[in-house]
């Protein structure tokens, strides 16, 4: 009779023999006992550390190892403890991903995907409902809040949208830019007034809303981008391969557990691989790109 990680071993190898081939002779025995789990602070770092908590315990069930979740004030402090091996996966979002892949050794196992199972979400620009505006062009010299500069929907996506498809400069267009830190904070900072105009995306939205911090009537959604892939969580590539297998296959148990996803207010995982986020890499060409034509 197998034991649980055998199971957990075989379904992972058999979900991603595509994503994760060549799998090594190290097993359980040359595994850390004690593996450290990162999170971007999309909603704030209570928020962050609550969501990671049905990850930590599948996977602390099924590798039989203890996981610590760590949570940092901005993306760059995930990056920055993954590239120092302080941590060994993290949560993060595609632009986050990218870069972490640059700098810090990440390889992306598993993909999230929303309620309604699709591998993506979309940006959104937000301006509160009963302020008149309610377009791009009544954004024009508002304040805008960008999320942080290694977001997707909230920093490199809306530049791509300003730049090639509105020919502005944002700290032109708006009376002020600034950073957030989070999505969560920049949906507040809308609904309370304290800034006119912000770009976030929808799932961090429907999870301020879930939690009762935030109603969709309470906004005017005046611009929408195009799919963006799922957020990935990625592992440190100089970990056991075996290990890795026995990561992703954990994280799609989480697939079959309904309370685990209403914690995460996500549809689950599917297996991915690095390709997947190289839509997110055109993105930052073309932004580079666009910027030298100022």
């Amino acid at each position: 009779m197998f034991s649980k990680l055998s199971k957990v071993l075989m379904m992972a190898a058999l979900v991603l023999t595509v994503a994760l081939p060549g799998l090594a002779n190290a097993g359980p025995s040359e595994w850390p006992t004690t593996l450290k789990l990162g999170f971007i602070p999309t909603e704030g770092a209570a928020d962050s550390a609550k969501r990671a908590k049905p990850i930590a315990a599948e996977l602390e069930k099924d590798l039989g190892v203890k996981v610590e979740v760590f949570t940092a004030s901005d993306y760059n402090g995930i990056i920055t403890a993954m590239a120092n091996k302080h941590i060994d996966l993290a949560y993060f979002g595609p632009k986050s991903y990218v870069e972490a892949a640059e700098k810090a050794n990440a390889e992306a196992v598993v993909m999230e995907l929303n309620k309604d199972g699709q591998p993506g979400y979309t940006g959104i620009i937000i301006t509160k409902k009963g302020s008149g505006i309610t377009d791009m062009d009544k954004a024009k010299g508002k304040t805008f809040a960008f999320t942080d500069p290694n977001s997707t929907s909230g920093y490199l996506v809306p530049n791509v949208i300003f730049a090639r498809d509105m020919k502005i400069d944002p700290e032109k267009y708006f009376s002020e830019v600034r950073f957030s830190g989070s999505h969560g904070a920049s949906i507040l900072a809308v609904k309370n007034g304290s800034i006119q105009v912000a770009a976030t995306n929808n799932i961090d939205m429907d999870r301020m809303i879930e939690k009762g911090a935030a109603s969709l009537e309470d906004f005017n959604i005046i611009k929408r981008s195009d799919m963006i892939p799922g957020a990935p969580i990625a592992v440190r590539k100089d970990l056991p391969e075996s290990l890795k297998v026995a990561i992703a296959g954990s994280l799609l148990k989480i697939n079959d557990d309904p309370e685990a996803l209403q914690i995460l207010q996500n549809g689950g995982y599917r297996h991915t691989s690095d390709k997947d986020y190289d839509m997110v890499r055109y993105l930052k060409r073309l932004k580079a790109e666009l910027a030298k034509k100022k």
